[in-house]
């Protein structure tokens, strides 16, 4: 089955994207919260590459899919920072 994915026609986002993807499968398969921790705030890195893009122009759907995917990612990652604090 052929999976039907949508491409974001940008450089740093293709350069970008297996870095995060490859974390982020790290993260997933972290047994503890410490462990997970330490990858979130790797993913929280390489999320900002995204988000302070020097090529972003707000006008373009594939900048606008980038930050937003990224901004989730970077949420994503900064919950799973806090409940480090909490454990």
């Amino acid at each position: 089955m052929e999976e039907n994915k949508s491409r974001i026609s940008c450089p740093t986002f293709q350069k970008q994207e297996p870095v995060i993807k490859d974390i982020t499968d790290k993260i997933n398969k972290a047994k503890g919260v410490l462990e997970k921790a330490r990858f979130a705030e790797e993913l929280q890195r390489e999320v900002d590459v995204l988000l302070f893009c020097p090529d972003y122009d707000k006008e373009r759907l594939d900048c606008k899919s980038c930050h937003f995917i990224a901004n989730l990612r970077k949420k994503t990652a900064g919950l799973i920072i806090k409940a480090k604090k909490l454990a």
